[in-house]
């Protein structure tokens, strides 16, 4: 399977990049819900899917523990959430209360790996490697182009046409 992707043009004239062809990104048309990674975990190990379901659900709770402690949380071969914020800006110090916090989210950062992707000979005429951070998660997912009639189509059905 791959992330499937259409060419979407862009038409904000207020843009720098006005008239200029993107890649976006196309979705299922369904969530993968918690059950749904229960069954595909259960398949890769040797844990029940109701254990698993029951893992999953606490892990909200289990969370929001941490983020209530002022921690961040690191899941091995995940990434790290942890409590983001934004808040109005005051005069002074002294007005600067978490009164004035206007907005709060989890913030997500997915683990991340060197990959050597070549090497080069350095300025000290040293080899040295060239590599990216990938990230873990997502370093080997394909991409694929997919016509723009298919979201026509997917569209004219949810609207009943």
């Amino acid at each position: 399977m791959s992330q499937k992707f259409i060419k979407a043009k862009n038409n904000n004239q207020r843009s720098n990049a006005y008239g200029k062809f993107f890649a976006q990104a196309i979705y299922g048309d369904k969530f993968i819900e918690t059950e749904d990674i229960a069954d595909f975990i259960q398949q890769q190990a040797s844990v029940k899917k109701s254990d698993i379901v029951a893992v999953l659900t606490e892990l909200g709770d289990a969370l929001k523990h941490y983020f209530e402690m002022g921690q961040k949380v690191r899941i091995k071969g995940f990434g790290i959430f942890k409590v983001g914020f934004s808040s109005i800006g005051v005069a002074t110090k002294d007005e600067c209360t978490a009164s004035t916090i206007s907005s709060r989210r989890v913030l997500f950062q997915p683990e991340t790996e060197r990959v050597v992707v070549g090497q080069e000979i350095g300025k000290n005429g040293k080899l040295k490697q060239k590599y990216v951070v990938a990230k873990r998660m997502i370093k080997d997912v394909a991409f694929e182009e997919t016509p723009d009639n298919i979201m026509n189509i997917k569209a004219a059905a949810s609207s009943g046409e």
